[in-house]
């Protein structure tokens, strides 16, 4: 998410940290790195001027905290600042016990009908009875991908084809789902333009039809500044509870939509960071910038253990840190790695991992998949007893999983080492606790 912003960024930092003094001249080159990242994220040349500016007069004509070294200290402005521009983060609470409706609005091709899935199955893993109308009568094929969404999400799902009035399929749909107990509505509209005041006024409709607990302004996050213009017409509409920046996987403007829309003063409450449904993370511009410091985030690692639905048995756990793995062990990692996400965004929440640039990791994520092949092609008996792998059942293997017979000794020979590091591991803690 937003690589050219982060990677920015993270470089300029690391020019600072290596450099032999931290004089005046290195702090306004490493503000003028700043810039050009900022600016290269389409962030507002007044909002990348005033950052900057208020860094450079904080660092040299005030006192240095006591006990903070001037890198420690330039980084925690740079990641105060920041925080700033974006906003405070804001909780957002659906009442379990009331039919909360939430009012999804913006423009043509922001990304609305996908993320209406996106934030239903969301909801509906932490146990929300959640109702999903397509109400969005303009758009051909807006109703059938709607439905095959919410199929794959297990979602509830209400619309009709050959109704033209939208007001009316909501309606309808809302009390449908009051009769079958949903505590969490959400109503996906037909794209609008800050200019078509039609699309505009029925939108004003539907809000005041429906009393929506939350109105969320989805803005697709390739347009970068673009989106004050957005953010500011619909606020004007109807009081926008929260903004939705989408396709941030890759973005460049993404930095300058996220900057903009923050600056309207409205809430950035979630992001939508990919393609899958599982792709969706409330947004905290503190955990937000720390990730884009490379400071990582912690609390999102959780939460996505949580989202996919991991529980690990403890006795398998002792036994895998005690050395005693099998390669069924290792397979079921393998398992929950694939539900838990990319390598990718895991590293980019590791504080201190390795740089994203640095590493292969289509190679790594190729290798693991044909891991799993490889696992499949093996008997029962093998899995359990490695021991006995010899040449004739390493060529059935690799036959039965379609790669090279090396390929099935590389990943025997990873699952040794695996081994032998958690027998180490758990000496060294013995070892440790003893003392």
């Amino acid at each position: 998410m937003l690589d050219q912003l982060r990677e920015g960024l993270k470089n300029a930092i690391k020019k600072l940290i290596y450099s032999d003094v931290v004089d005046e001249q290195t702090i306004r080159e490493f503000l003028r790195d700043i810039q050009r990242t900022l600016l290269q994220a389409d962030v507002n040349v007044k909002i990348v001027l005033e950052v900057t500016s208020r860094i450079e007069n904080e660092v040299l004509k005030n006192k240095m905290p006591v006990g903070l070294s001037k890198r420690d200290y330039i980084i925690n402005l740079l990641y105060n600042e920041l925080v700033k521009v974006l906003g405070e983060g804001e909780e957002i609470h659906f009442p379990r016990n009331e039919c909360n409706i939430v009012l999804l609005v913006g423009i043509q091709g922001s990304g609305k009908t996908t993320f209406a899935a996106k934030l239903g199955k969301y909801y509906y893993k932490e146990g929300y009875k959640v109702g999903v109308i397509c109400a969005d009568t303009y758009r051909p094929g807006a109703y059938e991908q709607l439905k095959m969404l919410c199929e794959r999400a297990k979602l509830e799902f209400f619309g009709k084809v050959n109704e033209k009035d939208p007001i009316k399929i909501a309606l309808e749909g809302k009390e449908l789902f009051q009769k079958r107990g949903m505590n969490l509505i959400i109503i996906d509209t037909a794209g609008r333009h800050k200019e078509e005041k039609e699309l505009i006024e029925e939108m004003k409709k539907i809000s005041e039809n429906l009393n929506p607990k939350l109105v969320l302004l989805v803005i697709d996050g390739t347009i970068g500044q673009q989106s004050y213009i957005q953010a500011k017409a619909f606020n004007e509409a109807t009081p926008v509870g929260g903004i939705v920046i989408t396709k941030l996987d890759g973005a460049a403007k993404g930095g300058g939509a996220i900057a903009a829309a923050a600056s309207t003063k409205a809430k950035i409450l979630f992001l939508s960071t990919g393609e899958g449904l599982d792709d969706i993370e409330k947004f905290s511009p503190q955990r937000f910038v720390g990730r884009l410091l490379g400071l990582g985030d912690i609390k999102a690692i959780l939460e996505r253990v949580k989202q996919a639905e991991i529980e690990e048995d403890e006795s398998k756990v002792r036994r895998i840190m005690a050395g005693k793995m099998t390669i069924d062990d290792l397979y079921d990692q393998l398992l929950k790695l694939k539900k838990f996400g990319s390598i990718r965004k895991i590293l980019e929440l590791i504080p201190g991992a390795p740089e994203i640039s640095t590493i292969d990791l289509d190679n790594i994520e190729d290798r693991l998949e044909k891991w799993r092949f490889i696992i499949q092609s093996m008997t029962k008996e093998e899995r359990q007893n490695p021991e006995i792998m010899n040449s004739s059942r390493i060529k059935r293997i690799a036959r039965g999983a379609g790669v090279d017979e090396k390929e099935v000794k590389e990943m025997l020979k990873q699952y040794n080492d695996m081994k032998l590091l958690m027998r180490r591991a758990k000496g060294r803690l013995l070892r440790g606790m003893i003392r």
